[in-house]
């Protein structure tokens, strides 16, 4: 369990510290919520919480992995421990008073009893109203663990009776580091991890055929534009309009738009800065030389205005038309 620490620890150095206190100092509340976006360690921090509560010879506040109880948490066969998934969209009222049901019974062993509840905000009205009733009412000795993407999909009445554990999102450099692991190039990886924080769909979009098009797509239209904004206008039409049909798929590569101009911004600020880009660095360094910051901005501003513009159903060639113009000018026409 050590490495695996070590790795929770860069994950989730405060939440670690947290938990690690509360079990130290013996102040533990009836329940937790803990949240945090997809892929910033909620499950993995339950289950070294719960095996820290539940541990035999836990040493230095880390639960020591070899005994029984650890090895059955690990395993999902402790019987003091209930976990509850939402059953289609919604966590249902069955499922909630079969729990309660679980909690209660006399077969269990003794000791702590600990429910998660993953999704918590999938609660409906009435499953939700039930566990109200049993928050404020557990039988012995019974932890609560809530763990959520939208906290406020929870009643107000269940937040306030629970203890909130805040997630923080990934660090670049972490993420950076799994999807090397994962087999992805570092400079997709630089890409990627600006898009999303989620290790599973960085993977997944890094190997999507469409956004490596995307990319490549973007990356092409900003070495022309400076150069030519005839030719430019000829990419978008032949290129870019039939490739982002759909409007998320246009208002994620006017993201990735506006991220290499971030950059040439940074490059030109610091030559070693990281990038979004970092095959591209060698254009940017050049693209930096020739601009000024002024432009740039206005270039950046350009870019959110056809973002703005896209929002407001705008015609999107108009819209790309008056972009290539103003990036190119380097100047925008509101």
């Amino acid at each position: 369990m050590v490495r695996q620490v070590d790795e929770l620890n860069m994950l989730q150095p405060t939440v670690i510290k947290q938990l690690q206190t509360i079990y130290e100092k013996n102040r533990m509340a009836h329940a937790y919520i803990f949240e945090g976006e997809k892929g910033t360690g909620k499950r993995e921090v339950m289950t070294f919480f719960v095996k820290l509560l539940l541990c035999e010879n836990s040493t230095k506040n880390v639960p020591c992995e070899t005994c029984r109880n650890c090895r059955r948490v690990e395993s999902g066969n402790h019987p003091n421990i209930q976990q509850v998934e939402p059953d289609g969209q919604f966590i249902k009222i069955d499922q909630i008073r079969d729990l309660i049901s679980e909690m209660a019974m006399t077969g269990v062993e003794s000791g702590r009893k600990i429910y998660v509840l993953h999704h918590a905000d999938k609660l409906n009205t009435a499953s939700a109203n039930m566990l109200l009733k049993f928050l404020e009412e557990p039988d012995g000795e019974v932890t609560a663990i809530l763990l959520t993407e939208q906290i406020q999909g929870i009643l107000p009445t269940i937040r306030s009776r629970c203890q909130h554990i805040k997630f923080s999102t990934i660090p670049k450099n972490i993420l950076m580091q799994r999807l090397i692991e994962n087999g992805v190039t570092h400079s997709m990886a630089s890409t990627v991890s600006m898009m999303t924080n989620d290790l599973e769909t960085a993977i997944s979009l890094a190997g999507e055929e469409r956004f490596v098009h995307a990319r490549k797509t973007v990356l092409k239209l900003v070495e022309i534009v400076r150069k030519n904004v005839h030719e430019a206008l000829l990419i978008v039409h032949e290129d870019w309009l039939p490739s982002f049909k759909e409007k998320s798929e246009m208002e994620q590569a006017l993201d990735l738009l506006l991220f290499a101009y971030r950059d040439i911004v940074a490059i030109k600020a610091n030559p070693e800065a990281a990038c979004t880009y970092p095959d591209m660095l060698q254009m940017f360094k050049e693209i930096a030389l020739q601009t000024t910051y002024e432009r740039l901005s206005t270039q950046m501003q350009a870019v959110l205005q056809a973002r703005a513009n896209l929002q407001r159903n705008m015609n999107r060639a108009l819209l790309m038309e008056q972009l290539m113009l103003n990036l190119q000018e380097g100047y925008t026409i509101v």
